[in-house]
């Protein structure tokens, strides 16, 4: 797609926030190893679910999963062509399991390979060197534990390869079956030690590798192995700045360089969310290394790979946006490729390498005219310290961009980073003709290891500041009426809009709070247990450890609850019943105290949900009173 100018103000629809935040048509699209299907996530009664479409036939698509109760959000193809597999948990309670579907018997109903309750099932991948094979890991033993697991996909068999010592928070399994254990020392380090069971059946943890944990907040992202199991690939900030993709060897634990950006890091926002592309590009049916990923205003992508490099110039002539998910078959003849774009997103291609051909396979949301949506603007953000904060701004379509009422979008984490793209929540507030910026704020990932620590310490304090910099800019600027501001967030962005109201109550007309925490003491007190041991390097660091009276009386200082006296912002408070992380008593625990003193707080909660909402008519409920609240308050 070419670059359009947008229309002029006097043309803009006012779009509905189902336009916005439904389901997509279709998403997700990858190929199958012969390159002849691919499947992908389209509704089925209201729910996304999995079709698998010929690429050579007119045969209709066929839904080959059956929830109607969640949308699914995560599929593999395997090396069989028979079997297909899929993630699900219950009502967003994170206790994912994985099943099988058979794509020769469409009468058959899906197979849970993890039926075990309570237990979820993490790190699933498809075994290169054993066809018909997949390792897991699962909880089932401990809560707290991992033990790596070989499932037998045709079969559903189940076998241990490893039992958690306690201390692995990860397992890799070379080709010639020897294990390797990511863990976490006493001191918050990571290890890569080698597990060896030559002294008995129990195993011993041997290091190869150890690596300053403060400086990977939630672990270290890319960490994969290589196809012929003698080394791993993995993303590495040692002696630098910045994060740049090594090969560590298994024998030495010596890191050899592979690539690097001069300015920018690895694009590692997928050990937040997934769903997000990961930072090394691979052929996933033959484990090849084709490119990597940096992420500043926009993306980069080196090829490390001749084929791909010859490639991937006629995948980015596709479309102006960044390429995002991308997938071949095991040939490297056919491409499926997904883009992000600010005004059209996620527009799928196929291309065949061999023919030069290509085609638009969809639109997701073909609804959407991108003349009709806002263009996102990088900028750059001077904080009161001097430190540049990159940000986000986007103004409302033909509007002039002067004394505009702005929202203030707060990203999650902290540690993860606001990037360019499509946002519904952005175009929603934009076509409703607020300006919204987006800042990543000191402690945000992806700008280099001091940014990130320069957070350290500072929640409530200067990465606040940061965002009260931000707005002030913005008035400064002209663009911003300062009497017309809200702080909109989730999970700690909902925290930051908490903040906001409690600690710089004259600074906001409205706030919006999705599943924030009101007690920073309690909320680490309530996450899951398999989350605690990496706590030392992230909320510990920056924050404090509860178990320690002087830190827990600085972490209820930094806790909106503790302020609650100084709220006088008319807030929305977001909650999912089933959340594990921020659980509903933070969400409840302020809009009561708020409502004792008289405080207006419009409080939602959704019974089958949990952190972040993933059912669409849940999603529309929720910004439809956000555009109501925000329009009520920001006038």
């Amino acid at each position: 797609m070419s670059a359009r100018r947008p229309a002029p103000a006097h043309e803009i629809p006012r779009l509905a926030v189902e336009e916005l935040f439904g389901d997509p048509v279709r998403a997700g699209a990858s190929i199958s190893s012969d390159g002849t299907r691919v499947a992908y996530l389209a509704p089925w009664r209201d729910r996304l679910n999995v079709w698998v479409e010929s690429l050579d036939s007119d045969e209709e698509p066929r839904c080959v999963t059956a929830d109607d109760n969640r949308s699914v959000q995560t599929f593999h193809w395997t090396d069989d062509p028979r079997w297909l597999l899929y993630e699900q948990d219950g009502d967003g309670d994170e206790m994912w399991h994985v099943y099988r579907v058979d794509l020769d018997d469409p009468a058959a109903e899906a197979v849970d390979l993890t039926p075990f309750p309570g237990a979820m099932a993490l790190g699933f991948e498809t075994v290169l060197s054993r066809p018909g094979k997949a390792f897991l890991h699962l909880n089932t033993r401990n809560p707290a534990e991992f033990d790596l697991h070989e499932l037998d996909i045709a079969t559903g068999e189940l076998t241990v390869l490893a039992q958690n010592p306690g201390q692995a928070s990860g397992w890799l399994s070379t080709p010639d079956g020897d294990l390797y254990a990511q863990t976490l020392t006493p001191d918050g380090d990571f290890q890569l030690a080698r597990w060896d069971t030559s002294a008995g059946a129990t195993g011993e943890l041997r290091p190869v590798a150890t690596f300053d944990g403060a400086d990977y907040p939630l672990g270290i992202q890319p960490f994969e192995l290589t196809p012929d199991g003698t080394g791993v690939w993995l993303g590495s900030n040692r002696n630098s700045d910045r994060t740049r993709l090594v090969r560590l060897d298994l024998a030495t634990g010596e890191e050899t360089g592979v690539d690097s950006h001069p300015v920018l890091d690895l694009d590692t926002r997928s050990i937040v969310f997934p769903a997000l592309p990961s930072p090394l590009i691979r052929n996933d049916y033959t484990g090849a290394l084709l490119g990597a990923r940096y992420l500043g205003e926009r993306q980069v992508i080196h090829a490390l790979d001749p084929h791909f490099a010859a490639v991937l110039p006629h995948l980015e002539r596709l479309s102006d946006g960044d390429l995002a998910a991308v997938s071949c078959d095991a040939a490297g003849r056919r491409w499926v490729a997904v883009f992000s774009h600010d005004r059209d997103p996620g527009a799928t291609h196929l291309y065949d390498h061999s023919t030069g051909e290509s085609r638009l396979l969809y639109r997701p949301y073909p609804h959407l005219d991108p003349e009709v949506l806002a263009p996102m603007t990088p900028v750059m953000i001077p904080a009161r310290d001097g430190l540049r904060l990159p940000a986000y701004l986007t103004l409302p379509v033909g509007v002039d961009p002067a004394g505009l009422p702005t929202v203030l979008l707060v990203h999650g984490g902290p540690w993860f980073r606001d990037s360019w793209g499509y946002h519904p929540v952005v175009q929603l507030l934009a076509n409703r003709g607020y300006a919204v910026l987006q800042v990543n704020f000191r402690g945000s990932t992806g700008y280099g290891k001091a940014f990130l620590k320069a957070g350290i310490g500072e929640l409530a304090g200067r990465m606040h500041d940061d965002l009260i910099d931000a707005v002030g800019w913005a008035a400064e600027r002209g663009y911003t009426d300062p009497d017309r501001v809200a702080v909109f967030g989730g999970s700690y962005g909902g925290y930051a809009a908490l903040v906001g109201v409690t600690f710089t109550p004259d600074v906001f007309a409205a706030a919006i709070d999705a599943c924030g925490p009101s007690n920073l003491a309690t909320y680490l007190g309530t996450l899951p247990e398999f989350a605690r041991p990496g706590l030392i390097n992230n909320w510990y660091l920056y924050a404090g450890d509860p178990s320690d009276p002087e830190q827990k009386a600085d972490l209820l200082a930094r806790s909106p609850i503790s302020r609650v006296d100084r709220v006088r912002t008319p807030l929305m408070v977001v909650q999912g019943a089933n959340d594990v992380r921020v659980v509903k008593a933070e969400s409840d625990r302020i809009v009561e105290a708020l409502r004792d003193r008289g405080v207006e707080v419009e409080y939602m909660v959704k019974d089958n949900e949990g952190h972040g909402f993933v059912n669409p008519e849940n999603n529309i409920d929720m910004y439809r009173a956000a555009d109501r609240f925000l329009a009520r308050h920001l006038k």
